[in-house]
């Protein structure tokens, strides 16, 4: 493979890849895994290949080798959003259904325009509700509330004492003692309010009336089902909490020693060796900040962001070697978070100060990027279009992959139509189109061709505007997306009429 040049390489990787995902269409999984490996051999670890592989194991339901590739292709870039999407794929078809959900939510936070985690987080968190039986199969006589418990538990208490004592000797052979599945506490944390009708289910059923009401066991049966599937529940939620939850504490244990002195409940201050400790505490204070965010808790984020801001202010630079680093990084988790809770100015300042000391720094072109793609978003929010134009055109110089010029150059051509200037609007869609042509992601091909289409029909290029709306409609349909379908035949529509309207002889009219 070293003999051929770089030309005859890429046209070989080409040849291989798109054999394979012909063969993938036509469900030759083996055939097309056969492929996708001999494409590898041209272009070592290419993303969309190992992709489009893992796909074909999956298929075979060879989950190992699918996982294997999903992670490969994750190696260089954690955020890669197919390959996020693939590695939850296969953890749900595994049955991990808490990993899947957790690396769905991730690609929603990194994609949130890509529908399918939005899905796939949906599936994950119906079949772990699944997992512990639907609260359906417990039948009850009466929906809406406990009137009817309460009615009989009056009823009950009337009765003689004689019959009660009996009732309760049989109630309690029967029952035996039902032991507390956790502290009160933890049920209360995981029930909700479902914790209030247990506890009024816990009290009517070690009432001997219930059982000898109506002279019939049927009620008191209904009651111990409904017992037993909420105890079921929050043993399960107890017992499995999200994998993520229990691998973050089980780390945050060694970096959490107690504090010194009185603190801020949630900000403890790691003590230890100097660097290392101190560098993996606050790594995992901001996975923690991280998964507060993915979990769409934005006021929680903020609220450990401004804590570990504070911790991390009081070290020295003895402690902590990447000080200034992690200051940045928590102003940048501050201002997302901002910006979620709808605070744009508030995440404006945050990012801002992100970007003053990662400019400082040397070799940070990345977190320079990161910061400048953040001020240009909150500019956006604030509907000033000039000076997010300003901040993204410095990250052009920085961009790494198709799938960060797609997004850039379609958030500049959105920026340039807000600012009416079409012809700039059009160019930079047409830039963002091909990007996502490279990236071979045909959402972000449906996104910037409808921006070609909007620009071309304020500029009254209504050719060119119908043939990029039909483009979109199709790439609307294979991503079975029926709400920009709906809108994009409205737009088509429109267009047509223009043209027609601009094809009338002078003076004529509808209907003459």
């Amino acid at each position: 493979m070293s003999d051929l040049g770089e030309d005859e390489k890429t046209g070989s990787y080409s040849i291989y890849f798109a054999e394979g995902e012909a063969l993938a269409k036509q469900k030759q999984f083996q055939k097309a895994i056969e492929s996708f490996t001999k494409a590898l051999e041209f272009q070592p670890e290419d993303r969309p290949c190992l992709v489009e592989r893992s796909k074909c194991h999956l298929q075979l339901g060879d989950t190992a080798a699918a996982l294997a590739d999903a992670e490969v292709s994750l190696k260089e870039d954690k955020a890669y959003h197919r390959g996020l999407y693939q590695k939850a794929e296969t953890m749900y078809a595994m049955g991990d259904f808490e990993y899947a959900l957790v690396f769905y939510h991730r690609g929603d936070k990194i994609r949130p325009d890509i529908k399918a985690f939005k899905l796939g987080i949906q599936k994950a968190q119906e079949a772990i509700n699944n997992s512990i039986g639907s609260p359906a199969a417990c039948k009850l006589d009466k929906t809406g509330d406990l009137s009817f418990f309460q009615q009989q538990d009056m009823i009950g208490k009337k009765r003689g004492k004689r019959r009660a004592k009996a009732a309760a000797a049989t109630q309690q052979k029967a029952v035996g003692e039902r032991k507390p599945v956790a502290s009160d506490r933890a049920v209360k944390d995981i029930l909700g309010e479902l914790y209030v009708d247990r506890e009024y289910l816990s009290n009517l059923i070690k009432d001997p009336g219930l059982v000898v009401s109506g002279g019939d066991r049927s009620l008191y049966t209904t009651v111990d089902e409904a017992l037993g599937y909420l105890d079921a529940r929050t043993e399960f939620w107890r017992q499995q909490k999200p994998m993520y939850a229990r691998k973050r504490e089980r780390e945050l244990k060694k970096y959490r020693p107690a504090p010194t002195r009185p603190r801020s409940k949630g900000v403890p201050r790691p003590t230890g060796g100097a660097g290392v400790d101190h560098t993996k505490y606050v790594l995992k204070a901001l996975e923690d900040i991280d998964s507060a965010m993915s979990g769409g808790e934005a006021e929680s984020g903020l609220e450990k962001a401004q804590q570990l801001m504070k911790t991390v202010e009081e070290m020295s630079t003895t402690d902590l070697p990447n000080k200034r680093e992690f200051i940045a990084s928590i102003h940048s988790c501050m201002g997302n978070a901002y910006l979620e809770m709808g605070e744009a100015q508030l995440a404006l300042e945050q990012h801002l100060s992100d970007l003053q000391i990662t400019e400082a720094l040397d070799h940070a072109d990345a977190t320079t990027s990161r910061a400048l793609d953040n001020i240009g978003r909150s500019y956006c929010v604030l509907g000033d279009f000039q000076m997010a134009t300003d901040y993204f055109q410095r990250k052009l110089p920085l961009l790494k992959t198709p799938e960060e010029t797609t997004w850039l150059y379609h958030e500049l051509g959105r920026c340039r139509m807000e600012l009416q200037d079409y012809p700039a609007a059009r160019d930079l869609g047409e830039k963002s189109l091909a990007a996502a042509r490279e990236a071979q992601d045909q959402m972000w091909q449906l996104n910037a061709s409808v921006l070609v289409a909007q620009a071309e029909s304020k500029l009254g290029q209504l050719a060119g505007a119908l043939q990029s709306f039909e483009r979109s409609l199709e790439l609307a349909r294979l991503l079975e997306d029926t709400e920009s379908q709906s809108v994009i035949k409205r737009a088509l529509e429109e267009i047509n009429s223009r043209i027609v309207d601009e094809i009338k002889p002078d003076g004529d009219t509808p209907g003459n």
